[in-house]
Formats: structure tokens, sequence, C-alpha cells
């Protein structure tokens, strides 16, 4: 079935009270704990890591050295909350089970030069380069991680080595506003619709696709764009804070096409109590993409689209101000900004 437009009865009050606020999505304090379905809500860290795993090391720490043969770099050694460092690794042998972790988190690597389309290719002749992107949660504490990999030589023993992450806090705008509180209260119908749909977008964002999907670089979503706003920004209702602003806005006319920013598979479409319309986009190896308050919907779940491919048309339905495009990024359950992407691998 494919989805048209939604919300035909008009806003809740507390929705169109707040309809002078610039056109963007609501991030109301007294939701906080929906902080996966709110806006646009990627998910956090999985519940399932440890508290441990996700402190920084040391205060001094070191990496340690890959074997002779084998090279592992990282795009930049500091990131910044809410960034994404691409990881390299150059091997004059053939490597098979090449993984990585890294804060509690897993960086799945893929072969260049490898089917695209095949789990697990790896190339039988060397050298070869193996890359990874490793996600920083918008909320992730700074300090200094260990990268480390692991993989075995075909025919040979397992090898490990690492490199460090640094890991500082991002600069993300604070927004204070004063609201009367009947304007900021759902129903508790509201907030049970809210929370079943964060446990399905959590479930969705926990899984993690086995080889890549896509083909190429990343684009911006929407034609003739080259920039967004609003990635991580907070807002302070009436003292209590919000969950981040985990997504990038572009302001849009209605019904401007919407396109996927690259090939992927359709695993969410469907209207969402905060984000509205929705598209979810799974290019495998736990990158996600995330398309809000589309006025229509064009593809089904199941569908495998590619680059460039009209997903539907800017809206404004869900709990919003005005028509845009909010777009959202996952890479292994770290909420990133979507730009990153584009800029690390480009088209």
């Amino acid at each position: 079935m494919r989805l048209k437009s939604f919300f035909s009865m008009g806003s809740p009050r507390w929705v169109r009270a707040m309809a002078a606020l610039p056109a963007v999505a609501l991030a109301l304090p007294l939701i906080a704990p929906l902080a996966l379905a709110q806006d646009n809500s990627p998910a956090p860290a999985s519940p399932a890591e440890s508290v441990s795993s996700e402190k920084p090391v040391s205060a001094k720490p070191r990496g340690t050295s890959c074997p002779a043969g084998v090279k592992l770099s990282l795009s930049a050694p500091l990131a910044l909350q809410g960034g994404l460092v691409l990881a390299e690794v150059r091997s004059a042998i053939a490597l098979e089970d090449v993984k990585a972790t890294w804060g509690g988190r897993e960086a799945p690597f893929w072969l260049e030069n490898a089917s695209a389309a095949l789990p697990g290719a790896a190339a039988k002749e060397s050298p070869q380069t193996w890359h990874a992107l490793a996600g920083v949660d918008l909320e992730k504490p700074a300090g200094a991680y260990r990268f480390t990999l692991t993989a075995r030589p075909r025919g040979g023993a397992p090898l490990s080595c690492s490199v460090l992450l640094r890991v500082r806090n991002g600069r993300f705008a604070t927004e204070r506003l004063t609201i009367d509180k009947k304007f900021t209260e759902p129903t508790a119908e509201q907030i049970l619709r809210a929370n079943q749909e964060r446990e399905r977008l959590r479930a969705i964002f926990d899984v993690v696709t086995p080889g890549r999907l896509w083909q190429g670089g990343f684009r911006i979503p929407l034609d003739g764009v080259t920039t967004g706003g609003n990635f991580g920004r907070r807002r302070i209702l009436n003292g209590n804070p919000g969950s981040p602003h985990s997504g990038v806005d572009f302001p849009a006319v209605s019904g401007t096409p919407v396109h996927a920013a690259q090939r992927g598979r359709v695993v969410l479409a469907e209207e969402l109590f905060f984000s509205g319309n929705t598209v979810v986009l799974d290019h495998g190896l736990g990158i996600y993409t995330f398309y809000g308050h589309l006025e229509s919907i064009a593809v089904d779940p199941g569908d495998l689209v590619e680059a460039g491919v009209e997903l539907g048309k800017v809206g404004a339905t869900g709990r919003v101000t005005g028509p845009h495009l909010h777009w959202g990024l996952t890479v292994v359950r770290a909420r990133v900004d979507g730009l990153d992407l584009v800029r690390l691998l480009p088209r």
C-alpha cells in the first residue's frame, strides 16, 4: 500500500499553539524518555552494551602496532560528538573476518572492489584495502577510545592491533522557551503510541545487515541543496531539557521530491506519531537513513531502491510547525550528522 497523506483532521492544540515557531520538528522535554521516537529518533546505544565499555580509556593510552604488511589508520584522530570517522586497513596479505570495536560499538568493515551485494565478500588477491565507519553518538562521553582491529590472514593466525580515537564535546545550539503546559502535554494514548514506535525503531536500528547495499557516495536527499541545520540542537521548554535533535533539517516547499541518499532496502514506510509519514532505509553494515515529515510516501517496505529514487514528497506531517525534510542517520546505533557521511563518502 502506498501512503498518500495523513493528519487531515488537523493538528492537536499543543502543536497549533507553537505555529509561530520556526518550521522544525517539536522536541518536548516531558517526552524526553521517548527520545527514539521523538522527531527523527535514531536509536541511542543499545541497552545490551555494557556501561564500562562506553567509558574512555586511561589518561595516557597507547595504540598497539599492527604486524608487518598491515596498516590501520583513521581519517582523523579526533572527532566531535555526532561525527563520523572513516577507518582504513591496507594489507599486503589477504585478510578475512576483518572487524573492529571501539567504545562498546562495532565498526563493520567492507572490502573495496568486492561485490557490494555479497555479504562477507573477500578478494582472493592481495593487497587489500578495507574501510569502516565509526559513528560517534551525539551524546557519547568525551575522551580517548581504543579502536581495535581484529582479522585473520588467510591460512594464518588471527591478528589484532589498535589506534586511538579521541572524542570531543560537540558545539550544539540550545533554545530556551516558556510555553503554557496545556500545550505541551500529550495524552496517555499518544504517549503509549510513541513508546511502541520507539521500540519498533530500536529493533530496526539494532540490526546490522551483513554486507553493504550501497554503491558509491551518499547524497543529500533534496536536489540543489548543499547543507542543512539543527543537528544536535536541544530545546529547553519551561526549564526542562528535551532530547537533542538527532537529524538534519532541510526547509523546503511542500511537494518537493525527496530522494534516497544511496541504494538501500526500505525497512519502514508509514506514519509515526512524532515524525509523521516516515521512510527508513537500511544500507547495510548498520547504516540507516531516516526521512521524516513527508507529505506522501512512494515506496513500500521490502523495496530495494537505487540511489536517487524518489521516496516521497516534503511535507509537514507529524509534530512540526511547517514543511521541511528531517533527515536522520544512524551508524551501528550511533546518532550522527548525515552531512558528515556525504563529506566522507562523496559521490
